[in-house]
């Protein structure tokens, strides 16, 4: 009962759990992320993780929130830059697409996004998914608009063209984070500052 008390006591924060949880999915992959292999890592039972967390699907959306914030900080770092915004939004591709085959964020997206079809899952787990791709979605429309008042992208619909953007960035990012053959990283980033060219590229004689 003493030993309980002190691992109860002595239990790491949330955020290190979830630091833990990370990890275990970047080195181990998520098939190997049980609550009883992730209480070993961290020691705490499996039981005690699930009073913090409720299920596993639980886990995992706070895992990915914990990850998003990081990433929403340095994405705010990279798009107020004093730094054209071209080379903004290709600092902004960069940081969304995955680092390679099994990249542990998106490994994570994946799982969480298949999870959330199910018939149980929660409408307000779904809210918070959306709350992440929407804080994705309003920087790029921001950015969007601001290099079309400056006079550096062709006038276009600043929401619809980011919804479009995004929605080519995902379809991307799935090939390479699942692996597919033919499809890396460096080739979609060349794919997408193609397509950026082309439909952003400023506005000729013709187009005025």
């Amino acid at each position: 009962m003493a030993g309980a008390a002190r691992a109860r006591k002595n239990a790491p924060p949330r955020e290190e759990v979830l630091a833990a949880a990370m990890e275990m999915i970047a080195e181990r992959g998520l098939e190997k992320l049980t609550m009883a292999a992730l209480g070993r890592e961290v020691g705490m039972s499996s039981g005690h993780l699930l009073y913090y967390f409720r299920s596993k699907d639980e886990l995992l959306l706070q895992t990915l929130e914990w990850s998003e914030r990081g990433l929403g900080a340095e994405r705010a770092r990279l798009l107020t830059r004093t730094a054209p915004p071209r080379e903004r939004l290709d600092a902004y591709v960069d940081l969304y697409v995955p680092d390679g085959h099994r990249d542990p964020h998106w490994t994570l997206w994946l799982e969480v996004w298949n999870r959330s079809q199910s018939v149980a899952a929660e409408s307000a787990a779904r809210d918070r998914q959306a709350a992440i791709e929407g804080a994705w979605h309003r920087d790029l429309v921001a950015l969007v608009a601001e290099g079309i008042s400056r006079g550096e992208f062709r006038p276009v619909d600043a929401d619809r063209f980011a919804a479009r953007l995004r929605a080519l960035l995902d379809g991307f990012s799935i090939h390479v984070a699942i692996g597919l053959r033919g499809t890396d990283r460096e080739q979609v980033l060349g794919h997408v500052r193609e397509f950026l060219d082309e439909s952003l590229g400023r506005a000729g004689p013709k187009d005025a």
